[in-house]
């Protein structure tokens, strides 16, 4: 299984789940599914996480400020020259099934293709093609986000649970996917 995590399951794994970490089980699980290459994060995703409440994913995850461990598990990945599979294809589902049609009205031609351009380079779509490369690979991707499908805050494009819907990819949060590791086991310290 390939996990492709985005910026704000990163940001929520350090500040709701690392504190409660006494024993770094979690911060070692999360390291090892990195190095190993089965949890991936983009490049767009890790220059989020440098300035993103003021780089607090790169402090607490400090292994992913180590150019050792970067280059051992060729992090970031690259997405500056990945292309969807079918470019035509994909560009027309920017258009019609992915856009909000009540935002797309509001925009001039010139506007919306500004729009398009700029999200096309954004770290969301980034994600979803990636996760659609390892899908043609025959790879079990699942895309990693705290997004749920409702309301997208009047932006443009519809969220990523949504998009990927589209094109049958599976999400979950980060809660499901800690779930699906059994092999990590929590203990909490009592407060009391």
């Amino acid at each position: 299984m390939k996990v492709v995590i985005d910026t704000n399951s990163l940001l929520s794994l350090v500040r709701y789940y690392l504190p409660f970490d006494k024993n770094s089980t979690l911060f070692n699980f999360f390291k090892s599914k990195i190095e190993e290459g089965e949890i991936i994060i983009i490049d767009k995703v890790y220059e989020q996480c440098t300035y993103n409440a003021k780089g607090l994913v790169i402090t607490k995850l400090n292994f992913l400020s180590d150019k050792a461990f970067l280059k051992s598990a060729k992090l970031p990945y690259k997405t500056e020259m990945l292309l969807a599979p079918s470019p035509a294809k994909f560009l027309r589902m920017m258009e019609n099934q992915f856009v909000v049609a009540v935002q797309r009205k509001k925009l001039t031609e010139v506007e919306f293709d500004n729009q398009k351009e700029a999200h096309l380079n954004d770290a969301d779509i980034k994600q979803i093609i990636l996760c659609l490369h390892l899908i043609n690979g025959e790879e079990d991707v699942i895309l990693v986000t705290e997004e749920t499908t409702d309301s997208n805050d009047n932006k443009l494009f519809k969220k990523i649970p949504a998009m990927c819907k589209e094109l049958n990819i599976k999400t979950m949060t980060l809660p499901e996917l800690i779930e699906q590791y059994k092999e990590i086991e929590f203990s909490f310290d009592s407060v009391y």
